[in-house]
């Protein structure tokens, strides 16, 4: 659906009083707010119900915007950023003071992206400054994928439609704080891609490394119905609902860009349980098991 130019001007005008809207990006939808605008930031945790140790995106629209979010830029991001921006790439950097410590949830870092939606680059260049932008859904719930589940999910806040996500999951984070990249969070950009941009290996963080980007701690992704996996297509037996990777029967069949609307649907139908089945190929999709193991609370 084309978004008519009084609905952008009227989202402009709210996020510039501090009014948080939620508009489309190639991986999921975001619930923007001007990043130093603090009271906002407090407003999208607030209307989303996220814990507040959950560090929030800035979204940009140029390179520019990038120094006056973060200090002490390693030429490695700038690699980086030529390869993958804009893109599905977030990377963590050292935060200026200037920025809210709210948005990084009190950390000494700053998490950002330059989304590749050609309405979300819009938004952002006509706002004038950063938006940070987690996914527009109560928090927990299936990020979404369509102006439709934003509605479902906040129902009376402004989403600028701006189609379906392309993507469909969120963001890969990395970081370049402290003496090694990190992934953070794995997504569509892989690491291996990563790697032969930098020309050498990433470590993955763990359990015990600073909570510095979305996607590392708390429940997330997860419908109301219970989810089961499987990955040996002999062991799906009765399924209540089944969505399938490759064809399974009459099953859905699901992949990264319309994952999360699978889960949405089986919600719509009120099923009790998701049978989930990934076939090998999908297995070694990281990204994608990532979102798979949380919605099914296999991973915290």
């Amino acid at each position: 659906m084309k978004v008519v130019e009084e609905d952008f001007y009227k989202a402009i005008a709210l996020l510039k009083a501090g009014e948080p809207v939620a508009f489309p990006t190639e991986t999921v939808y975001g619930l923007g707010a001007p990043v130093f605008n603090e009271a906002a930031v407090k407003k999208v945790f607030a209307i989303k119900g996220r814990p507040s140790d959950n560090p929030l995106i800035a979204h940009v629209c140029r390179m520019e915007e990038v120094e006056r979010l973060a200090v002490e830029i390693p030429e490695a991001f700038y690699r980086l950023a030529k390869a993958f921006w804009p893109g599905p790439l977030t990377i963590v950097l050292r935060r200026r003071p200037e920025v809210p410590a709210i948005v990084s949830a009190g950390h000494p870092t700053i998490a950002i992206r330059m989304p590749s939606h050609p309405m979300a680059l819009r938004l952002i260049e006509a706002v004038g400054e950063p938006l940070v932008a987690p996914s527009a859904n109560l928090s927990g719930r299936p990020s979404p994928t369509k102006a439709a589940d934003v509605k479902e999910d906040l129902k009376d806040r402004m989403v600028l439609d701006g189609g379906e996500c392309s993507v469909g999951i969120e963001s890969t984070v990395i970081s370049l704080v402290g003496p090694k990249v990190l992934l953070l969070r794995p997504g569509s950009v892989t690491q291996e891609e990563i790697e032969a941009v930098l020309g050498e290996k990433v470590g993955v963080a763990s359990k015990n490394d600073p909570v510095h980007s979305p996607g590392m701690k708390h429940a997330h992704y997860a419908p109301r119905a219970k989810v089961r996996l499987v990955l040996d297509e002999t062991q799906i037996g009765e399924a209540n609902y089944l969505i399938a990777s490759e064809p399974v029967g009459s099953a859905p069949l699901f992949d990264r860009s319309n994952f999360y609307s699978r889960l949405r649907e089986a919600d719509r139908l009120g099923v009790e349980e998701i049978t989930i089945y990934c076939d090998p190929k999908m297995q070694q999709d990281a990204g994608l098991m990532n979102r798979i193991l949380r919605a099914a609370g296999l991973m915290h």
